[in-house]
C-alpha cells in the first residue's frame, strides 16, 4: 500500500518538440515535474494535504499525480490545459483536469464549473480552491499540461 501524500502543488506548462513524446516531456521539464516518474491519478486530494509551491521532488521519484494534457501538431492551432483544486469545509480535496482546443480563459472556465459540479454532487461547501493554466500557439509539434504533484 501507498502512503497518503501530505502535500501538493499546482503547475501548468507548455513546450514544442520533434515528437509527440519529446513535446510532452518538454512540457513537464517547463513545469518543473521533468525529472519525476508520475503515477497518474484520478482526481480527490487527500484530507489534509498541505500546498507547498516550492515543494522540491527527488529526481525519479514514483509520484501520484492529477494532470490532463494535449497535443497539437497542426501549426497555428490554439491548445489550452488546466488544473484546478478544491478544498471543502470538511477538509475533502477535489482535483479537476481539463485540456482543448481552446483559449487558456475557457480552459479556466471549465475547471471552475467542474470544481462547482464536484461539490455540488458531494453536497459539501466549497472553502477554498486554486488554478493553474496555459495557452500555447502551436508552431510544430506542440504539448499544453497542467498537473497536480502530490508528494509525502
Amino acid at each position: 500500500m501507498l502512503p497518503t501524500p501530505r502535500k501538493y502543488f499546482l503547475t501548468a506548462a507548455s513546450a514544442e518538440g520533434n515528437s509527440h513524446l519529446t513535446a510532452f516531456d518538454n512540457a513537464l521539464l517547463a513545469g518543473g515535474i521533468g525529472n519525476i516518474n508520475l503515477i497518474r491519478v484520478s482526481s480527490i486530494l487527500p484530507p489534509g494535504a498541505k500546498y507547498d509551491a516550492g515543494l522540491a521532488i527527488p529526481a525519479g521519484s514514483l509520484v501520484p499525480v492529477a494532470y490532463g494534457h494535449i497535443i497539437s501538431e497542426t501549426p497555428g492551432e490554439l491548445i489550452a490545459a488546466a488544473v484546478g483544486i478544491a478544498i471543502g469545509a470538511n477538509s475533502l480535496g477535489v482535483i479537476m483536469e481539463f485540456a482543448g482546443h481552446c483559449p487558456e480563459q475557457e480552459a479556466r472556465d471549465k475547471i471552475k464549473e467542474m470544481l462547482d459540479e464536484a461539490f455540488g454532487s458531494r453536497g459539501i461547501e466549497m472553502v477554498d480552491s486554486k488554478i493553474a493554466s496555459v495557452e500555447h500557439r502551436v508552431e510544430k509539434i506542440a504539448c499544453a499540461l497542467a498537473a497536480v504533484p502530490m508528494w509525502y
